[in-house]
Formats: structure tokens, sequence, C-alpha cells
């Protein structure tokens, strides 16, 4: 065990080799390990900087290491840090009240992660259906969807090859095709409790529901008597350009859940209800880490930010800059199918693999994402400046065809 000495001035291929010998492997990284972070701006331990247009996979919603999260959890972390989900505790009850007064819903459960929100989401959707709809407890969801990886929650997700990957998977999950009511329809039967949708599959390729969609399942839920959950771990929170997504459609979901940008980069998810769905029993749900002090503080300053600095409309003009910016590229570039809402978006590429395009951009000092073969996926933490864009665009300009 070293001393804190020798970890300081651990060099790269140390911390490298420490990797591949300690850690168990879940994913391809590149050799580079990451240090700080500052801005939109992460820093490796070669003191290479790269422009982040990841964001931690839309979490770091307002950049890196930002003052109002680091002064927050040192204030926080003086008075109390975990007090125990068998007790209230201040910063819950502070951050629950804001953020149920700038939306729908009327209760809400904090977790971790967004897969916790969403295991909570299909609990409640099943006691719903234990009560009110002669214990129906099935849940569909859509194709190319994602929504954890937890075991249920992987079974939840519509990618196909998951369906048998660590059997034997939970069940009660029905697949329709997103943005075909239809095809929703048909599965629809009398033990479907709930549907449970993305405004905009974020992993699977940055796709938005159409209005019409969202319309149908709103009113089909409405005439079924069955709840419809939003799973805006990924679109909410001022990411798609709207504090919350489901404001695009019009509508109000049943159920939603959160997270990623939630805590600004740290663990934070929620899970939102209207008032009649306030079910649950003492033992029904709980965690130990639940509501705990520092991510409740956490979660109020994230939001009050958001609120205080107008982001969200910021946010709304940076993904219509970005796209223009992308359409006129388009012209004389391979790329094409622009897509997405406020500072989540993507857009294919006719001939270079997207993974390639990734790995060059890395190199160039660049974090971009690749959803699938052919797409790149563009979620800046949402102060992202015109001049980070521009500088984004100049690095991807040297490398497409």
């Amino acid at each position: 065990m070293q001393d804190h000495t020798e970890q300081e001035t651990m060099d790269t291929k140390k911390l490298i080799n420490i990797a591949n010998q300690r850690l168990l492997k879940v994913t391809e990284r590149p050799e580079i390990v990451m240090e700080r972070g500052e801005g939109m701006y992460l820093f490796d331990t070669e003191g290479k900087r790269y422009l982040d247009f990841i964001g931690g996979w839309a979490v770091n919603s307002l950049g890196h290491s930002p003052k109002v999260l680091t002064e927050v959890l040192a204030r926080q972390a003086e008075k109390l840090i975990n007090a125990s989900p068998a007790f209230y505790n201040r910063p819950m009850l502070e951050y629950a009240d804001l953020l149920l007064s700038h939306c729908c819903f009327d209760r809400v459960f904090f977790t971790s992660t967004g897969a916790e929100a969403n295991e909570g989401a299909v609990k409640l959707a099943r006691k719903y259906g234990k009560l009110k709809k002669d214990g129906a407890s099935e849940i569909i969801t859509t194709w190319h969807s994602f929504h954890g990886r937890t075991l249920a929650m992987m079974a939840a997700t519509g990618k196909e090859q998951w369906q048998k990957l660590f059997e034997p998977t939970p069940g009660g999950f029905i697949k329709a095709t997103f943005n075909d009511l239809e095809s929703v329809k048909k599965v629809v039967g009398p033990a479907t409790c709930a549907i449970m949708v993305e405004p905009v599959q974020g992993e699977g390729g940055v796709y938005s529901a159409a209005p019409e969609f969202i319309e149908g399942l709103r009113e089909l839920c409405d005439r079924e008597k069955i709840l419809l959950i939003f799973d805006e771990v990924q679109t909410g929170m001022g990411r798609t350009g709207k504090l919350f997504c489901y404001e695009h459609y019009g509508i109000e979901p049943d159920i939603m859940s959160l997270g990623k940008g939630i805590g600004g980069g740290f663990p934070l998810a929620a899970l939102l209800a209207k008032e009649e769905l306030n079910i649950f029993e003492a033992g029904d749900q709980g965690g130990t880490y639940t509501a705990q002090p520092l991510a409740m503080a956490v979660g109020y300053a994230v939001l009050r930010e958001l609120l205080d600095k107008n982001l969200v409309e910021h946010c709304r003009r940076m993904g219509a800059l970005i796209q223009e910016k992308l359409e006129a590229i388009s012209t004389h570039t391979e790329i094409h199918h622009i897509r997405g809402k406020g500072l989540l978006l993507a857009f294919d590429l006719a001939s270079t693999p997207a993974p390639d395009l990734v790995g060059r951009c890395l190199q160039d000092g660049l974090l971009l994402n690749a959803p699938k073969p052919a797409s790149i996926r563009l979620i800046p933490p949402l102060i992202v400046s015109e001049d980070d864009i521009d500088q984004c665009l100049a690095i991807l300009l040297k490398h497409l065809a």
C-alpha cells in the first residue's frame, strides 16, 4: 500500500498498470488518467487539456468542479453528511420543496442513480396495478430505449443484445416500437399497468419522440387507466432547452425519473409522482443513501443555479447554434441527419466509423461520444459558450471526410 507522497508522484504508466491489474474490466478505456476538471475542460495526469463535449454523459451540467458545488459540499460536510434515511434532514426538505415547485409533480423520492429511480418507478406502477388494476404488473417499454444497468432495468431496456444476458432475466416488460403508436396499442392488455418511455432516446442515438406519439400515449393511458412514465434521467434538468422534456409536448406524465444532470456530477437521482400515486406503504421502498444531506444540498444548488443563471434558455440558444453550424458544415462534409433538442444532439457520418472519429478527436483534445457505429452524440455542460462550440467544430472539421 503506497503512502500519500508516493500516490501523488505516481506517473501515468504506473497508474495504467494498476488499472490493468486491479480493476474489473467492464469497458474499453484509452490509456489516459483524468486528474482534474475546470469548467468545460478535463486535464489528465500528463497535463493535457480536453474540451469536454461528453459532460460525463450529460452529468456535469454546470461544468467541472463548479465553485457553487465545491462550496456547498464543504459547507454541508461541516454540518451533516448522513443522518440515515430514518430521519428527515433540512436539505432534503428544502430541495424537495424547490424541485416540486418547478414541475407538475407533487411527491418525490430521492435516490443515487437513474437506474434506482427507474426501479422505483416500476415498483410504484406495479403497486398501482395491484391496488387499482386487478394486479396488473406489465410495463411497456420501447426498442432501442435505455433505462439502466440493474437486472430489471436491463430487462426494461430495448437493447436486443441485453434480452438474454445474465439469464434468468426479470419478466414483466413488453417491448413496442418507438414513435409507433399502433405498435404500443397492440401490446396493451389487461395485465398492463404502465408505459415507460424516454422522450428522447439518448443511448439509442438521440431520437426524439414525435409530438403525436406522446399525445397518443397520454390519451391511451387515460383511456385504459394505465400510467405514463417519463424516463428523464438524460433529458431532465434543462438538457433539452426546457427544464423538463415533457414541457415540449404539452402533456403531463404520471411518474418521472431524473438523474445525471440533477446532481451536476454528484450521485443523485429522483423519482417524482402525482399526489394520487402517493401509495407506497412503509417498507415498500427505501435505500441507505436515499436523500442524504450532501446530495440534497448539491441538488438544491444545481437547480438554484439553473434558475438564477437562466441556463435553460442558454442551453436552448447554444443548442440551436450548434445545429445551425453543423448544418453549414454538412454542405461540404460527410455529416448528415443532424438531430436532437437543446444540448442533447447527434449527427450521422456517411463514411468515417464514429468510434474512429472519437479516437482521432481525443488525440486532438476533444471528447466526443459515439452511441452507434455511425453516430456522434454531443452532450456538453450547459455552460458551453460560442467559443467552445467553435473550438469543437474546428477539431471536428480536421477529421471529417
